[in-house]
């Protein structure tokens, strides 16, 4: 069974085969269950940042004191389908909630999850506490009252897909709250994920073997104290003032004492065992006042040294082995990428320089910015930091993993070792590595067109994708013969193979070839596909190297995708003809109120969707539809801020009720479009047909302006025909 299936199954059980619910947050859901597992939790099932199990009472306590990598601990109550509004309070009502608390106790309520049914959490929060303290009352006369921020007793309800959830939180605010944090820096990692890094970077293991522990950049210290608090086998919810159940008239207070002191006993025994080598160092002295009162609240400050020192000062502990981890700064700003990729080139140089034969792991939202350090690693995992996609990178051998790049990109290869085609290519990649060189790295471009048949008998494209090349072989004319191409495209395969040597990413090659007979091309490649996730400013892509025609990411589009995102900021846009969506996502995260994406394709509405998930853009503000942009655009009455029309030059695609000429056809495809646009609305319209020529009407009727000069790139700038790219807006009289 698939896993999404798998989960979606889970979570659809009924209430009664279990007995708990550990939430957690997203990405963490196997380490969780590995946890709970090892805490003595049975039947334990995943989902959704989420692991269902079952357990005793003392089971459920332990995961309170013990979990490192939940978020709250939830006993089911009841299980429920939703079949209308009512159903929520009567089903609630149902709960024998009197022998859960009393009259006299407060209560908060916590709703989560919309439908069609219930689209207001506040609503489906009132009908839930209405339901309690109903039943309360006709018990005992009396009713609890509500307390959002302190209460006696949490109740959590849940609704997905028709079917509500009510739990009791036994932990009453986050886990992730250990206790000790009195002080922070700038943007803490949260307690579990700081575990959960530790635990895929084996920490553990590590420490079982006397290995140290190092964060360079150690912030408020919440890695090291982490570490510290799993080497010494320190609860890491010993310090918690409150819990859930204090108040819960279920609660075992004995029980719950009994367990307090094991834990106390195993931090004594822990820490009189613990020697190992723990540092952190920072930048911020005031940061690093913090961290040593967050380390003495654990009890580890004995154990753990802190100094005022640059990342590039520290070295290594004399410990043979050990782990070194930090989560750098990574950025979300345009220019953060200058100003960062010093800081990750310096790290790379002290890992490979004093710290062979460790482990090492960097946390990051920026794999470009990690590719500076100029290491590989050997494993990577995907979490996220509250809503940014991150991952975790791990270095298991730095002696062997750090090699020098051998041939620098503007460091040409011998040219014995070419022939004289071979050697024109590669001198002109070299010149056009230069002159884009500082201009894309002003502009934190990753992906770029690096040729564009500059020399018109080598006819290809060659596009870079972060660390990756892809050459696209462009068809030659008939006089031509397929011999001939074939020499001169080869001259170019190793033109770039010497060009490309300095880079970790690979060579993709889209070639086009005769057909006999019917003089057709087709499309073959000479490395096997992969799917690669790049990133354009704020945004994450996915892109397919080579199952298809195109890659998922038109680069000469790159200023036409910023300025649809800057003209959509706080309006609502229309993206026909949407491709993958990759406009809809700029403007998403510049804050545009909304989106609506259309393409025919599901292939590329998947990939939209995938494109979407990636950036955490949520769909209910934000859509895709696949339908046919010409009868849809026939059917619709609402009005949009902002169009984006970027159709086919042509298409006769079986899906369409009728063909698509844009030079034949875009005067009215604009008129139906205008008629859809809000009254100050604008629409940018572009389309890549070399010979297109706006029809008079068009522009009488428009006050139309060719705005393609605007939305040319340095990469682009030798092929201005690349593209035509119109902003067009009403006029106030037709003349």
């Amino acid at each position: 069974m698939p896993l999404s299936t798998q989960k979606e199954s889970v979570l659809n059980q009924p209430a009664k085969d279990r007995n708990w619910i550990a939430t957690c947050p997203k990405g963490l859901e196997l380490l969780l269950a590995e946890e709970l597992t090892s805490l003595g939790a049975l039947d334990v099932k995943e989902t959704i940042a989420a692991v269902y199990f079952n357990g005793s009472m003392e089971i459920a306590y332990r995961c309170c004191l013990w979990s490192r990598l939940a978020n709250r601990i939830l006993k089911l109550l009841h299980h429920f389908v939703l079949n209308n509004t009512e159903d929520l309070y009567e089903q609630t009502s149902e709960i024998n909630w009197e022998s859960h608390l009393s009259s006299g106790q407060t209560i908060a309520i916590d709703f989560i999850g919309t439908s069609r049914l219930i689209d207001n959490t506040m609503y489906g929060s009132q009908k839930v506490k209405d339901a309690i303290v109903d039943r309360i009352r006709r018990v005992e006369s009396e009713r609890p009252s509500v307390d959002s921020k302190n209460p006696d007793i949490r109740i959590q309800a849940r609704q997905h897909k028709g079917r509500v959830t009510i739990a009791l939180d036994m932990a009453g605010e986050s886990l992730h709250r250990r206790g000790y944090r009195t002080g922070q820096g700038s943007a803490p990692l949260k307690e579990n994920l700081a575990a959960a890094l530790l635990l895929r970077a084996n920490w553990p293991d590590v420490a079982s073997r006397g290995g140290a522990l190092l964060d360079p950049m150690c912030g408020s210290g919440t890695l090291i104290i982490e570490g510290g608090m799993i080497a010494a086998d320190i609860a890491p919810g010993m310090l918690r003032e409150r819990y859930g159940f204090t108040h819960w008239l279920q609660h075992d207070a004995e029980l719950w004492q009994r367990l307090i002191i094991e834990a106390q006993q195993r931090k004594m025994d822990g820490l009189a065992k613990l020697d190992i080598d723990i540092r952190g160092y920072d930048t911020n002295p005031r940061v690093l006042e913090y961290t040593t009162r967050n380390i003495e609240n654990v009890g580890l400050d004995e154990h753990v040294r802190l100094a005022h020192k640059p990342m590039d000062q520290f070295g290594r502990s004399t410990a043979e082995v050990g782990l070194l981890i930090t989560n750098p700064p990574y950025g979300e700003r345009l220019g953060d990428f200058q100003e960062l990729t010093p800081l990750y080139k310096k790290l790379g140089v002290v890992l490979q320089k004093n710290f062979s034969g460790w482990k090492a792991a960097v946390f990051t939202g920026n794999i470009d910015l990690a590719r500076e350090m100029d290491l590989s690693p050997s494993k990577q995992y995907r979490f996220y930091n509250g809503t940014i996609p991150c991952k975790l990178l791990v270095f298991d051998d730095m002696t062997s993993k750090s090699e020098q790049i051998a041939v620098r990109l503007s460091k040409p290869a011998p040219p014995s070792e070419l022939s004289d085609g071979s050697k024109m290519i590669l001198n002109r990649l070299t010149k056009n590595y230069r002159r884009l060189e500082r201009w894309r790295k002003s502009a934190c471009i990753s992906c770029y067109r690096l040729y564009d048949a500059d020399i018109p008998e080598y006819a290809a494209a060659i596009d870079v994708y972060g660390q990756s090349f892809y050459v696209q072989e462009y068809a030659p004319p008939s006089s031509i013969t397929e011999k001939v191409a074939r020499v001169r495209f080869n001259e170019i395969k190793e033109a770039v193979k010497q060009f490309s040597s300095g880079y970790r990413g690979k060579v993709y090659y889209s070639e086009r070839r005769r057909q006999q007979g019917d003089s057709q091309y087709e499309r073959a490649s000479d490395s096997k596909s992969e799917v690669l996730e790049v990133i354009e400013g704020k945004a994450r892509f996915e892109i397919n190297l080579l199952d298809y025609l195109d890659t998922g990411l038109f680069l000469d589009h790159r200023p036409v995708r910023s300025m649809v995102a800057e003209l959509s900021k706080g309006k609502r846009l229309l993206n026909l003809f949407c491709y993958t969506a990759t406009v809809s996502v700029h403007a998403a995260l510049n804050g545009a109120a909304s989106s609506l994406s259309i393409d025919m394709s599901n292939t590329y509405i998947d990939w939209a969707r995938r494109n979407f998930n990636l950036n955490n853009i949520d769909e209910r503000n934000h859509q895709l539809l696949r339908a046919d942009c010409l009868k849809w655009l026939q059917t619709i009455t609402d009005d949009y801020d902002v169009i984006f029309l970027d159709p086919p030059t042509f298409s006769n695609s079986k899906k369409m009720e009728s063909t698509l000429d844009i030079q034949r056809d875009h005067g009215d495809l604009i008129r139906v479009c205008m008629a859809k646009l809000a009254p100050q609305g604008k629409l940018i319209f572009s389309n890549n047909f070399r010979r297109f020529k706006m029809d008079d009407l068009t522009q009488r009727q428009f006050t139309c302006l060719n705005i393609t000069s605007q939305t040319l790139d340095m990469d682009f700038e030798r092929n201005p025909r690349i593209h035509n790219v119109w902003l067009i807006t009403r006029r106030d009289s037709f003349g």
